[in-house]
């Protein structure tokens, strides 16, 4: 189940388009108003209006839908399978309710090339690579401060290394102490 479509949103949707999406769907299937719908209808409202809190439950929490992202994404389709499932409301037999408990079941078949389909992706997210943008520009400032160091120092001191320089210092030093 993609829980994007169950809401109507695309991947790239913010916090607020998700829980907009939510709230319309949650008013056009909540339970309560189709209570005297046809049992047909009603199990369908009830079913959609489970989907969408599911979808909205994972999709709402920045660390869910991270998640979600990266082991639903069609790309993995092969090596995962997911399943959110409502415990809770399962074991109770409740047909909803307020208990947003859901157990998340991921079966994994290892292989070299599910690591390297996690590595590629990890490394061209934007924040990896905006981190890695980042490390780049400090070393290349580090760089720049060293060689520019050094070309002052050659600039002031023409002819003389810097060990030359602190030799001479030493002797000046000697020589005023005694």
């Amino acid at each position: 189940m993609d829980l994007y479509k169950v809401l109507g949103v695309n991947r790239s949707a913010t916090k607020d388009e998700i829980k907009e999406a939510f709230r319309k769907l949650a008013v056009k299937y909540h339970p309560d108003k189709h209570s005297h719908s046809p049992k047909p209808v009603r199990d369908s409202a009830t079913l959609r209006f489970k989907e969408a809190s599911q979808a909205y439950e994972v999709l709402s929490d920045d660390r869910k839908r991270a998640h979600y992202n990266l082991s639903s994404s069609s790309y993995y389709n092969h090596n995962y399978s997911h399943q959110y499932t409502n415990a809770s409301r399962r074991a109770s037999g409740h047909g909803y309710g307020s208990s947003n408990s859901y157990s998340y079941k991921n079966t994994h078949q290892t292989s070299t090339s599910n690591f390297w389909h996690i590595s590629l992706r990890f490394f061209s997210t934007r924040a990896f690579l905006l981190n890695l943008v980042f490390a780049g520009v400090l070393y290349g400032g580090f760089v720049a401060i060293d060689n520019s160091g050094e070309a002052l120092w050659k600039m002031h001191n023409p002819g003389k290394s810097f060990e030359e320089a602190m030799e001479s210092i030493e002797k000046a030093k000697a020589d005023r102490d005694t």
